[in-house]
């Protein structure tokens, strides 16, 4: 007898461990002229014209709970009251490359949040997969939401970038409450990426992926879209940005996976442009573009 309720003791503490997955831990208010990226954005303390825009919003250093590890990430959100649609923004890099700081939410997201939309975005777990385990840390992202009182929880986009792309392709297979999402310079598949950067695989893959060199046909199967398109969510939708003198994504890997989903008659755009991997110098264009999209597939539940 005690055997049974010792058991049904472990697996309702496993239960309630795991039914924490997403909750918000901490939300703390950011003084953006205390970060890094204000004197770049500013003159004589006061906010350039083309970020005059940053007053209507508010930004938050967050934590949150997932696979029992808490998780730091940002949020935004506009100032006035109401109640906004989501979008889950997943961030480039590895480890500590490209971490998703207030400079990365300001330059990708601000404009968004100003036509009202709550912003959120994982920093992902310190022991980076690289597209492995570190996907519950955006999926959990859903719950999370759940907590924030302005955001609309049943109103989810996603927007992912170069890395942040391949994160959305995943949760995109693993999740139905993406609504639709954007795909920035993302990589789809991970082969090419070994042969169009060979130290990307000697320097992040062989050291992030667990047993990689053991099992590297499997693992890049696994993070590689381009293999498993017609498992994406029929419930969502994609635009695919492509910037054409991309250095660090090979461009011919938006074609690729364009025909792939052609052949599936999946929901999606491919949109080129004349830029680099960051559209260094179409910031305007990407950022109406970003809008033009959430607006007509978000803003319309």
């Amino acid at each position: 007898m005690s055997r049974v309720i010792t058991s049904v003791f472990f697996f309702l503490f496993l239960s309630l461990g795991f039914s924490q997955n997403g909750k918000l831990h901490s939300k703390r208010l950011v003084d953006i002229s205390k970060t890094p990226i204000w004197n770049s954005i500013s003159q004589d303390n006061k906010l350039n014209s083309n970020f005059e825009h940053l007053n209507k919003l508010n930004f938050y250093f967050i934590t949150y709970e997932s696979d029992n590890r808490t998780i730091k990430g940002l949020l935004v959100e506009p100032k006035k009251e109401g109640k906004y649609p989501v979008v889950i923004f997943n961030r480039g890099g590895n480890r500590d490359f490209a971490p998703l700081t207030v400079a990365t939410m300001i330059m990708y997201t601000s404009k968004l949040a100003e036509q009202g939309y709550v912003i959120i975005g994982s920093n992902y777990r310190t022991k980076d997969e690289f597209g492995g385990m570190e996907i519950n840390d955006v999926l959990n992202l859903t719950e999370t939401v759940k907590e924030i009182e302005k955001a609309n929880a049943n109103c989810i986009g996603m927007f992912g970038w170069s890395r942040g792309g391949m994160m959305t392709y995943l949760a995109l297979k693993k999740s139905d409450l993406i609504k639709t999402a954007i795909i920035g310079n993302g990589t789809s598949d991970l082969f090419d990426i070994a042969k169009f950067r060979p130290k990307m695989e000697t320097n992040v893959f062989a050291e992030c992926i667990p047993n990689y060199w053991n099992n590297k046909e499997e693992a890049l199967k696994k993070r590689s879209a381009i293999y498993w398109v017609d498992q994406l969510s029929k419930n969502s939708s994609l635009l695919i940005l492509c910037g054409i003198k991309d250095k660090r994504v090979n461009p011919e890997q938006a074609d690729k996976i364009a025909n792939k989903l052609k052949e599936i008659n999946y929901d999606f755009e491919l949109k080129k442009f004349d830029t680099d991997h960051f559209f260094s110098e179409y910031k305007t264009e990407l950022n109406e573009t970003v809008i033009g999209w959430f607006d007509k597939r978000l803003k319309k539940e």
